[in-house]
């Protein structure tokens, strides 16, 4: 525990790109077949709750598209993340290893795209206002994929 906290205390500190996370099926766009969440730790300090998750997203699947009542701080533990912002431009490709941010709003609407032939595992911490959903579904944009 203490070191999943650790790590969890690393990512807030040293993520700097963007992320992505899975929260309740979206209507309009909901995540694909097999991707899946696990609530490692959880915890509430003051009006903020931060929630330690793991993520994965199976070969040839998305999150769904979606945006987050708080920052997310993320790892990437194995496979490769494609990223797309609501402008259906990639922004950003996180292979094993790289560290991943997102940013709070509804104007932050995106989708995670695993590409890969391996599941995409996430390590992610969110820190959301108390009692927020772990995200917020969003319609597809207008990109060609989903």
């Amino acid at each position: 525990m203490t070191r999943r906290l650790m790590l969890a205390g690393g990512l807030a500190a040293t993520a700097t790109a963007a992320a992505l996370t899975v929260g309740a099926p979206a209507q309009a766009t909901p995540p694909g077949p097999g991707v899946s969440g696990t609530i490692i730790s959880q915890k509430t300090v003051g009006d903020t709750d931060y929630i330690l998750r793991e993520i994965t997203i199976p070969a040839g699947q998305a999150t769904g598209w979606h945006w987050h009542k708080g920052e997310l701080y993320g790892w990437v533990k194995q496979g490769t993340l494609s990223h797309f912002a609501s402008t259906c431009e990639s922004d950003g490709v996180y292979r094993r290893g790289s560290f991943i941010q997102e940013p709070s709003g509804d104007g932050n609407v995106h989708i995670g795209v695993n590409r890969g032939t391996v599941p995409v595992i996430l390590e992610v911490l969110y820190v959301l206002p108390t009692g927020s959903p772990l995200s917020v579904d969003a319609p597809n944009p207008g990109c060609d994929f989903q």
